[in-house]
């Protein structure tokens, strides 16, 4: 029995608010149970000096935790002057699992920054703020298609991601927090809606984990990620 009562296959209740920020060219508030990311996309002229005069655009992410966005505070990165490791490495996941999808050829030299904030955390931060950005980004560039920046979508497919994992000898969609900390394998799963592989994750804590293990997880993780993705649909009006 998984400690929230949810089938192995049962996503957390989901949750996704689009255009949450008034100021943002795109913007969604991302619910995955206890877990809630605000993702936003800023639209910028101009991109990083290895793109410039290549006719190319950029789509990059940045990620972090308010302090109290877990059972005890943590404080800023900022004030401490520098990120964590953990996080330099999820927000260029972030980054990649969105290029994924854009044609930045038909981006121009723009620039779409993607800003995750977590403002509670129950496991799941990671794949939570991915599906969410998806959303922010694809409402930014409705809103560049709608005042003529753009005259053709860039985006060529959906993304989203999902934890999945061993608990208690089962394999299991979705990990909270509880799950994540004594699953004996965990994985992060970024796919496209029709289930290809954007990037895995993978990580077996206890011992290896046999193939039929692993190919049971990503049969779990596609059947979470067509739900998410429809839901992706339904707040970007797709």
């Amino acid at each position: 029995m998984r400690p929230s009562g949810r089938k192995p296959d049962e996503l957390r209740r989901l949750k996704l608010t689009p255009a949450v920020s008034r100021h943002a060219e795109g913007s969604c508030l991302i619910e995955c149970g206890f877990t809630k990311v605000m993702c936003t996309a800023t639209v910028e002229t101009g991109v990083p000096p290895f793109l410039r005069n290549t006719g190319k655009g950029w789509v990059t992410a940045e990620y972090g935790m308010l302090p109290r966005a877990t059972g005890s505070r943590v404080p800023r990165e900022a004030a401490k002057g520098k990120q964590s490791g953990r996080t330099q490495e999820i927000q260029r996941l972030i980054g990649r699992s969105l290029r994924s999808v854009v044609d930045l050829r038909l981006l121009g030299e723009r620039q779409i920054v993607i800003d995750c904030d977590v403002l509670e955390a129950d496991g799941g931060t990671r794949t939570a703020a991915i599906t969410g950005s998806y959303v922010a980004l694809s409402l930014a560039i409705q809103s560049m298609l709608k005042n003529g920046t753009l005259r053709v979508s860039p985006i060529t497919g959906h993304v989203a991601a999902v934890s999945c994992g061993i608990f208690k000898g089962t394999p299991v969609l979705d990990l909270d927090y509880d799950e994540d900390s004594s699953a004996a394998m965990d994985a992060n799963f970024v796919l496209t809606e029709d289930g290809r592989i954007i990037e895995i994750q993978c990580t077996a804590e206890e011992s290896p984990v046999a193939e039929s293990e692993f190919r049971s997880l990503l049969k779990l993780a596609r059947k979470g990620i067509r739900k998410l993705a429809a839901a992706q649909k339904k707040a970007i009006g797709a």
